[in-house]
């Protein structure tokens, strides 16, 4: 007899997802178990919000679906914001929350919520595991999670279907698809290519749907062909190697990148997802060229036209099809860097944020894969830290989630771990998931984090600075990172000068501990640096 927690264990074992992470409920043992005698890990997490975006974070990076669990009621509500952020930043994930049976379920009240209506609106499919249905179940959830856009699908649990007897098919479909998209023709590619054929100076605007189709090398032919800048969004970057001299910067909303495009004579948008953008109306009047695998249907971007197709084969065609175009896009990228520089380069006393973005990419290795939580300091680590390859920089955008940085980087861990891993963090960020630490450690997942200690919530300081009101209810400070590290077994360093950063890091890079750097911050250049890249 194979039970539903069996189906459900060798499925996710079998998409490519070896482990489930979360904080498990009374309910959850018997699916731990049947993933224990697959030699499938459980990482236990001390928060299902961390879980989850650990779970959503390998989504990412690998393709295959994150499996994140939590108990009912409590857990199921805590692990909420951790499936959004998976809804918003277009990340394959199942997430599991365990449930009464259904006559308790009727009967009592004691923990009685109704999860699916809680999840169904950040979801892309909820569902009530039955185990005469499970195996359709969990290939419609694969399915759905890793669709174009991919995302979360919700398994509601009860308790009475784990160890049924699970249902069988008569002919069994494969658990993923094998899916074949054609090659484009080039007649109908016309319109592409003649606005192509008659742009000077074309940018190029990337977003997530480049890596959905893993279409990275050939977006950078294509760029290269066109002799175009390229702007990428956050989540994007080092889709073209940050040192490449046609990669401008990350497109963040702000004034500063207006100059750039508008200098251009055509704007294309290549996988642009409309939550990467910051919530305001399109401020261009530019012709717009839209490449992407799905029609968008948001209508923020004045495209025409748009060209669907899946982009791999799409902008390999157009690199070999369309004329070959000026040099504008060297120079135009060369001198948008310097004037994000210039825009950063603020005064300060002691050691600046943006000193310790240069110092830290410095000194770590090339391979480095960095996460950055939101906050004030995440504007200048993306503007300042160079990524040089795709999925080596982890970040919640669309949901710009604070508490990110420590569980993406444990995933970043899991995947990759021959390679240097580093979180970016501000001191309320950290301060989220410091529990984590003794997930990173127990786990064996070494990584590094470096705080940005400026003792209060910066974003929201900077924030009353600009609208004239006085600091309030935003104070932290008081924190000891060194003895918090080592109460948790980990490293720890609180470090003020260039020098001193400088050898934490490359001791915590020498070291293969996880290793916590405290830096202490002169922040107060960040309103200049928000006036100059970003409307507030």
């Amino acid at each position: 007899m194979t039970t539903t927690v069996e189906v459900l264990a060798a499925a996710f074992k079998d998409a490519g997802t070896p482990f489930i992470v979360g904080h498990p409920g009374g309910e959850s043992v018997e699916l731990m178990e049947a993933a224990r005698q697959r030699q499938m890990r459980f990482l236990l997490m001390k928060q299902e919000v961390a879980g989850a975006m650990l779970a959503s974070t390998w989504g990412d990076i690998t393709g295959s679906p994150g499996i994140c669990l939590s108990t009912r009621g409590p857990g199921a509500t805590n692990m909420v914001n951790g499936v959004a952020h998976a809804f918003l930043d277009r990340s394959p994930l199942i997430a599991i929350t365990d449930a009464y049976s259904r006559p308790t379920y009727e009967t009592g009240l004691r923990q009685h919520i109704n999860q699916r209506a809680i999840y169904e609106p950040i979801v892309k499919w909820s569902t009530t595991l039955d185990a005469k249905t499970v195996r359709q179940q969990v290939r419609r959830a694969m399915r759905t999670a890793t669709a174009t856009p991919p995302g979360p699908v919700h398994f509601e649990f009860p308790q009475s279907e784990t160890t049924r007897e699970a249902g069988e098919y008569a002919a069994e479909p494969p658990l993923t698809p094998n899916w074949i998209a054609p090659g484009p023709d080039r007649a109908h590619l016309k319109p592409a290519l003649d606005m192509l054929g008659k742009a000077r100076r074309p940018i190029l605007i990337a977003g997530l749907g480049v890596y959905w189709c893993n279409a990275s090398t050939e977006f950078v032919k294509f760029a290269e062909q066109l002799g175009a800048p390229v702007l990428t969004t956050t989540k994007c970057k080092g889709m073209i190697p940050e040192d490449h001299p046609l990669r401008a910067g990350c497109i963040i909303g702000g004034l500063i990148e207006r100059k750039l495009v508008m200098e251009a004579d055509l704007i294309i948008t290549v996988g642009l997802d409309a939550v990467e953008l910051q919530p305001k109306p399109w401020p261009y009047t530019l012709p717009v060229l839209s490449l992407a695998s799905v029609p968008t249907l948001d209508a923020l971007v004045p495209a025409d036209p748009e060209i669907i197709a899946d982009l791999k084969p799409l902008l390999a065609a157009l690199a070999n099809w369309a004329p070959e175009g000026t040099d504008w896009g060297e120079k135009a990228a060369r001198d948008f860097r310097q004037q994000v520089r210039d825009a950063l380069n603020t005064p300060a006393k002691g050691l600046s944020p943006q000193r310790t973005m240069e110092i830290a990419r410095a000194v770590l290795p090339r391979n480095t894969i960095a996460t950055c939580d939101a906050g004030a300091s995440r504007l200048l680590i993306v503007q300042k830290w160079e990524s040089y390859g795709p999925r080596e920089f982890l970040t919640s955008n669309g949901l710009a989630s604070m508490g990110y940085a420590v569980p993406g980087a444990l995933a970043a861990r899991m995947a990759y771990p021959d390679r240097p891993v580093i979180a970016f963090t501000g001191d309320g960020g950290f301060l989220m998931t410091v529990a984590e630490l003794q997930t990173a450690q127990r786990e064996n997942l070494p990584i590094i984090v470096l705080i940005f200690d400026d003792k209060e919530i910066g974003l929201i300081r900077v924030k009353q600075e600009i609208k004239g009101i006085p600091p309030h209810g935003v104070a932290l400070g008081g924190v000891d990172w060194e003895k918090l590290a080592q109460s948790f077994g980990a490293d720890g360093v609180t470090v003020d000068t260039e020098q001193g950063l400088m050898s934490a890091l490359s001791a915590a890079a020498q070291s293969g501990r996880t290793t916590i750097i405290g830096v202490r911050i002169d922040a107060s250049g960040y309103v200049a640096q928000f006036n100059a890249l970003r409307e507030l």
